[in-house]
């Protein structure tokens, strides 16, 4: 099969099937969160997390929701930075998956902070309906989640995420390069237990992003306030930040 790294591809990962369940699910969040820790990827999130909460007001509660939050690794790291600084924060992962939602269910602390004004919370829902997006955050994180989604309806999403989101919205998404690529091809390969990591990690670069393309589709979007930064390994740091 021959690759092509000009044009996203519309390859369907297993991931995709919401039905997807059991041990396989299990050691493939298992070994996403490991891949984001030693590649970096968390930092790029929370980085651009600080840079939208500098100089806020800590005594406001601040609602975060984190889109297709997988195993819930990203919201106890936020969970205990924010604990540490003693800020108010509730935290919603959603992912549309039940299964997933029940494996981060069970694998977050409840509360993870006892004693702090941090609380983590964990719904099945889909993020296109109109009651989704109906509801207000202050924040909308979206990491390794928008890749999934064809032109036509990243557009609709950000369409509506700035109109849901108070403070801003951050993603944090893959570069498609072919050393991206073919790097992860070979470590998953090698070291990988899931099969689905071994199909769906290579097939998510290539289903991902050159920085045009996710320009035009802010410009699309009628997004015009943004800073969008490459980071390593082969990721975009999208920060948007609401005006007013």
């Amino acid at each position: 099969m021959s690759i092509s790294f000009n044009v996203r591809s519309t390859g369907v990962e297993i991931m995709d099937d919401l039905d997807c369940k059991g041990e396989v699910v299990d050691q493939t969040l298992r070994e996403l969160d490991f891949i984001n820790h030693w590649l970096g990827g968390n930092a790029v999130t929370l980085n651009a997390l600080d840079k939208l909460l500098k100089n806020n007001n800590t005594s406001k509660n601040i609602t975060i929701a984190d889109l297709g939050c997988g195993s819930g690794e990203m919201l106890r790291l936020i969970a205990k930075r924010t604990a540490k600084e003693g800020k108010k924060i509730s935290l919603t992962g959603i992912d549309a998956n039940l299964n997933i939602i029940r494996y981060a269910e069970a694998n977050t602390p409840s509360p993870v902070e006892k004693g702090t004004g941090v609380e983590v919370a964990f719904e099945a829902a889909n993020i296109f309906s109109t009651e989704f997006k109906q509801r207000k955050f202050d924040i909308i994180l979206c990491t390794l989640f928008l890749h999934h989604f064809n032109e036509e309806e990243l557009i609709s999403l950000f369409s509506a995420f700035k109109k849901q989101a108070q403070i801003g919205i951050i993603v944090n998404d893959i570069h498609r390069h072919s050393l991206a690529y073919y790097s992860i091809k070979w470590l998953t390969q090698l070291f990988s237990k899931s099969a689905m990591v071994r199909f769906d990690a290579p097939l998510s670069v290539l289903r991902a992003f050159t920085k045009k393309e996710l320009q035009d589709i802010l410009l699309k979007a009628r997004i015009l306030n943004y800073q969008l930064k490459w980071k390593w390994a082969f990721r975009w740091q999208l920060v948007i930040r609401m005006s007013g």
